[in-house]
This record gives C-alpha cells, structure tokens and sequence, in this order.
C-alpha cells in the first residue's frame, strides 16, 4: 500500500489522491466526492506515508496503525469518528495500545479513524503486497560494464 500519493491538506475536510503535477502546484483527486482541484505550493500538504502516532517508545507510522486496524475490523470500517471521546480512545488503545495519551489528542484520534474508515471505504488499503520478499536486483560485474573511449586530442 502506497501511502505517498495520499495527501492531508490542511483546512480541507477528508483526504486526496495526487492526479498530476501542475505549473504551479498539485492537481489532488478528493477522496470523498472525486472532485479534482489544484493544491497550490502554499499550502500545507501532508503525505499520510509521512505522518507517525506518538508512543511510549517510538513513533508508531500511520501505515502501521492503519494496519492494526486492518487486522482487528478485517479490512472493514470501524466507529465512526463522531462516537464520543471516550469510546474513541478506547478503540484506539486495543489497536494502538502504546500510543502516548499525553501527545496524542482526541483530535488526532478521529482524524485517524475518519482517515481509516474512508480508505477502507475506497477499499485503498492493500497490505498484502507488503509481505512478499522483494530481491534487488543484482549488479552488474565490472568486466560486463564497457569503459569509455578516451577521445584523441586534435594536434
């Protein structure tokens, strides 16, 4: 699951996938509605690959979290985020128990689970792609590499 071209922009609702590139900016897709605009250079955009949780130990990236939550509701959607605050710490300590309470607001909690519910929703969350071993590629002997032809200087 590609999580880089998956943007939060703030002060716009919801979450948008990258189209294309623009002279001046983004062309972004909105998850929830399809509709496509130009993000521009100012404004502040997230990639969700980007984004951590807060915990006791490390931070937690949000693809982790996202699949914590993809194991426990097996790929379906969750609460939604508008259940009351103290349902919605709950769930979110069963799927994220280290999470640090202290850093991690209930704001950042439904956005979490709003961000969750919509990508199960789209049926975007693809985690098995992740568990197959990938080889690299093997490089090149130097014998197989040719050497440039050092040029004769004119005279």
């Amino acid at each position: 699951m590609d999580l880089s071209k998956i943007l939060s922009i703030t002060g716009k609702p919801g979450l948008y996938k990258v189209a294309t590139q623009a002279k001046n900016g983004i062309i972004v897709e909105s998850l929830v509605d399809g509709k496509k605009f130009t993000a521009f250079s100012n404004e502040r955009m997230s990639s969700l690959e980007e984004i951590s949780i807060f915990s006791k130990t490390e931070d937690i990236p949000l693809k982790d979290v996202f699949k914590n939550f993809f194991d426990k509701y097996e790929g379906k959607a969750t609460i939604s985020h508008k259940s009351d605050n103290n349902t919605l710490k709950k769930i979110f300590e069963e799927v994220v128990p280290d999470y640090d309470s202290e850093r991690v607001y209930i704001s950042d909690i439904k956005k979490v689970i709003q961000w969750y519910n919509l990508l199960a929703e789209k049926e975007m969350l693809n985690f098995e792609e992740e568990t197959e071993e990938v080889t690299p590629e093997k490089a090149p002997d130097e014998a197989e590499v040719p050497t440039p032809k050092k040029k004769k200087k004119a005279e």
